[in-house]
């Protein structure tokens, strides 16, 4: 997978969470999830995840309003 894009399993190890976590904030929208155009699996840029574990280390209050996008990464993305 292109080195910008994780997995759920990944982007939750980093985080420190369940997979069932991430997802639980796909839908509420706090992390937005793209979806891999073959298989519609979860993936998650890595700038996002980078950017939570920034405001974990920096104390940044959560955000409190939801903003939901539907995502869906294109094959050019892809590329390994």
């Amino acid at each position: 997978m292109n080195e910008n894009f994780i997995s759920i399993k990944d982007a939750a190890k980093k985080l420190g969470v369940t997979r069932l976590t991430l997802r639980n904030w796909d839908k509420q929208g706090k992390l937005v999830a793209l979806r891999h155009p073959m298989n519609n699996y979860r993936v998650y840029e890595v700038s996002d995840i980078e950017k939570i574990i920034n405001q974990i280390k920096s104390g940044e209050r959560p955000v409190r309003k939801v903003r939901l996008k539907s995502r869906i990464l294109s094959v050019t993305h892809l590329k390994d």
